[in-house]
């Protein structure tokens, strides 16, 4: 099959074809790796010579299909590239297919990401707080997609990366840390220091289990309960919920908050979600994983 190829635009009324998604995917899993490695690379000399190698394929169009990958990167329980985020909307059986056994026999892209996910991390000390508050992602709404979206269950995948990331508990030591100098210091600013001595971080002092890491304060008074949740990606990544604090959110609702640390790693931000979870994600009920797809 013959395409016409335009100088500006992308092959007019042709969808990708499987050789060009094959191609894409496997440019998108070495800037993925090296971007976990900690190693410098150049998204735009990368898209340069993807231009040259996809004849009609227009930069905007290369960028969201890469936009595609992240959001399929995440479903498969890795990080996606900083930059691209996650969009929904694909082909969803195909695409799915091409990224997981390109992913499946990517032995040096599973040992990167295990050790990106697994490191230690270290409690930030003297932060500026000023520029940590970022709005909270929307919920991207489900989309009818024309292949059958099972198809990913029969990848061979091997690990959920964010899982174990989840599962870090010296990054989760080190984001409560940081959240609880947060609350006193925005205690501070509000005027009512006498309460930032009061806030408490339960998790350590009292145990896990309550439902939420740390107990502060409204300005008034009030209670203000705390989970956080920190990761070293971007800020589309899933979070993992408990059963029970799933609940604890349903319970106080009007007093609950979680904070989503993200980027915690290079340059910590942090947005907040008000109430029960599942109002500003789309909550597994299996997996208790929240997301924003």
């Amino acid at each position: 099959m013959k395409f016409e190829v335009r100088a500006v635009g992308d092959i007019a009324g042709h969808d990708w074809q499987r050789g060009e998604v094959e191609l894409i995917v496997a440019d998108y899993l070495s800037m993925l790796l090296c971007e976990l490695a900690g190693q410098p690379y150049n998204k735009t000399v990368h898209r340069r010579q993807l231009m040259q190698r996809l004849p009609g394929r227009s930069a905007g169009s290369i960028e969201f299909k890469h936009c595609n990958i992240s959001a399929v990167m995440l479903e498969l329980g890795f990080p996606y590239i900083e930059g691209y985020k996650p969009r929904a909307n694909f082909q969803r059986g195909e695409l799915i297919d091409i990224v997981s056994r390109q992913v499946a026999r990517h032995a040096q892209l599973d040992q990167v990401a295990l050790s990106a996910v697994e490191r230690p991390a270290v409690a930030l000390v003297q932060y500026d707080f000023s520029s940590v508050l970022a709005e909270a992602p929307r919920t991207q709404q489900p989309v009818r997609v024309r292949e059958d979206s099972r198809g990913y269950l029969r990848a061979p995948i091997h690990r959920d990366y964010l899982l174990r990331e989840e599962r870090n508990r010296s990054l989760g030591q080190a984001g409560e840390t940081f959240a609880l100098d947060y609350e006193r210091w925005r205690l501070i600013r509000l005027g009512v220091g006498q309460l930032a001595e009061k806030v408490r971080h339960v998790a350590v002092v009292e145990g896990d289990g309550l439902g939420y890491d740390i107990r502060s304060f409204e300005s008034d008074g009030s209670d203000r309960f705390i989970e956080v949740k920190t990761t070293s990606f971007g800020e589309r990544t899933p979070f993992f919920v408990s059963s029970n604090e799933v609940q604890f959110a349903r319970d106080h609702e009007q007093a609950y908050r979680l904070y989503r640390l993200f980027d915690f790693r290079r340059a910590p931000r942090m947005f907040e979600i008000a109430g029960p979870v599942e109002s500003h994600c789309r909550l597994d009920a299996t997996t208790f994983r929240a997301s924003f797809g």
